[in-house]
């Protein structure tokens, strides 16, 4: 899913003109036609999310300036780009000190603009990647701090919002790298405990003689090697939450003491005379099923379902693909920054191929592939060649053009070899439709199926818009949601056509 820009002018030609604009530069647009109209759309209660605004300064009634004003006492951080017929340098001066981000002189040129745009969410996500980066040292992570756009994750962050403002044991399932402890994190700086201690205990890396003593602590000569006492994580997070990732990792022995804790909230340490009175919230994590667990013997029925009490499940990236695009531009914000890289950003089709991988490890992977690609990357622009997941995905006959940041051309293809887009083989179009025409009929004279004319129609738009899913789904008047499922349908139906033809 691409960005969002909103676009406010009063003057409807204008307003149209940088709408295209926009839309030409990849991003989604919301229009407005003044400054009142802005602030209704930012602070409703079912508001859109928008990533950035192009403003005009002059507008009747609340103008640009009243409008940053605004958003500043609304708490409002997204960042603006001013435009104006008057560039003077007062009105730079003030429009930049009410926390404009840049401005641009009317009439704007489109590569102007782009630059603008481009600046903007690019220090705006480096701005989100440091407050949360802080926010993680502080112990202060909110459910702001999580970055997402799927509709897969509304219901999730609707469950775990209820949950901070209780004590309910949590149990967060999902795989590995999908964020199961940055929940943890925000559920316990959005509860009435985020001002006491958050301990993250990784079950599974903890020696099995050595869980006892890491838990609940051990006097000084319990046991060879006890050469101090040791409180142990629960009486550390006495007050606040303990956050137990990987439960399902824990020996049956350990288990015993934990459901006994969980029961009396009371810790024995290991060569202890007496049991502590322990206040600790407990959220648990686990990338496995389970109730699986239990029905093999692995896990204890009655500790299940003490942890089991409000069971969240994190859908894996490759279930929310709308939120890659936004991951990506905040991953490539810190490590450029991290890095000292001067990367402008990633290209449109290297955006669209990521977006369809499968990330099996999730968005941990993800993280680690711009990190790779900022640093081997010999371009200010990430392509498709500083990902090797997508380079090893290209077929033969694909070509991309030397210059960088151009877009990925498909190779003129003459054969019936399938292509490759966004990670789905798809045909090549036929040559009278790569031609811009389509027929209607069959060589009986027959009018063909209608999904195949689809099929077509669809494959000719990712060639003429050159692989750009942003723009093939704008200009078919479609979700690319949508584009993506007819593209999955194109390549099963085309497979089932081959192996009928293969058959007989």
């Amino acid at each position: 899913m691409a960005a969002t820009i909103l676009i406010a002018d009063d003057d409807p030609v204008q307003r149209r003109l940088v709408e295209n604009m926009v839309q030409k530069c990849g991003y989604e647009t919301v229009v407005v036609d003044s400054g009142d109209a802005v602030m209704t759309l930012l602070t409703s209660a079912d508001a859109p999310a928008i990533d950035a605004m192009v403003l005009d300064l002059v507008m009747p009634g609340l103008d640009g300036m009243g409008v940053l004003a605004k958003m500043r006492e609304a708490g409002l951080n997204i960042p603006v780009v001013v435009q104006t017929a008057h560039g003077g340098i007062d009105n730079v001066v003030s429009a930049m000190r009410a926390g404009a981000q840049d401005f641009v002189v009317k009439p704007v040129g489109v590569e102007r603009l782009q630059v603008s745009l481009r600046n903007a969410l690019n220090t705006s996500a480096l701005k989100g990647e440091l407050q949360r980066i802080r926010h993680s040292r502080e112990g202060r992570l909110t459910f702001a701090d999580i970055i997402t756009r799927s509709e897969a994750m509304t219901g999730v962050l609707r469950i775990a919002q209820k949950a901070a403002a209780s004590t309910i044991p949590v149990l967060i399932e999902g795989e590995s790298g999908v964020g199961k402890e940055l929940f943890a994190r925000a559920i316990h700086g959005s509860g009435e405990r985020k001002s006491k201690p958050f301990v993250a205990v990784n079950c599974g890396a903890i020696p099995d003689n050595l869980v006892e003593s890491i838990l609940f602590g051990h006097e000084k000569g319990a046991f060879t090697g006890a050469t101090d006492r040791h409180t142990g994580k629960f009486v550390e997070a006495s007050g606040g939450t303990l956050f137990l990732d990987e439960v399902s990792e824990l020996p049956l022995a350990a288990q015993v003491k934990l459901l006994r804790a969980l029961q009396e909230d009371a810790v024995e340490a290991v060569g202890g005379r007496k049991p502590v009175k322990v206040d600790v919230r407990i959220i648990s994590a686990t990338n496995r099923k389970l109730l699986e667990r239990v029905k093999d013997g692995q896990f204890r029925e009655d500790l299940f379902y003490r942890l089991h009490v409000l069971p969240l499940t994190i859908p894996p990236l490759r279930m929310r693909r709308e939120d890659i695009p936004h991951l990506l531009r905040h991953f490539l914000a810190r490590f450029c920054a991290e890095e000292n890289r001067h990367i402008s950003g990633i290209s449109g089709e290297a955006m669209a191929h990521l977006s369809q991988l499968e990330w099996p490890g999730n968005i941990r992977q993800l993280e680690n592939a711009v990190y790779r690609a900022v640093v081997m990357s010999d371009h200010d622009q990430l392509g498709i060649a500083d990902f090797p997941q997508v380079s090893a995905q290209l077929p033969t006959g694909m070509e991309t053009t030397s210059a960088v940041g151009e877009p990925l051309v498909l190779a003129a293809s003459h054969s019936n070899e399938p292509t490759l887009v966004s990670g789905i083989e798809i045909p090549i179009a036929p040559a009278a439709t790569a031609a811009g025409m389509l027929g209607m009929l069959t060589n009986a004279g027959e009018m063909r199926p209608l999904e195949e004319l689809e099929s077509e129609i669809i494959r000719f738009a990712i060639s003429h818009y050159r692989g750009q899913m942003s723009e093939v789904a704008r200009r078919l008047k479609i979700g690319r949601s949508t584009l993506y499922r007819k593209l999955d349908e194109t390549a099963d139906n085309d497979s089932m056509r081959g192996d009928t033809n293969d058959a007989g």
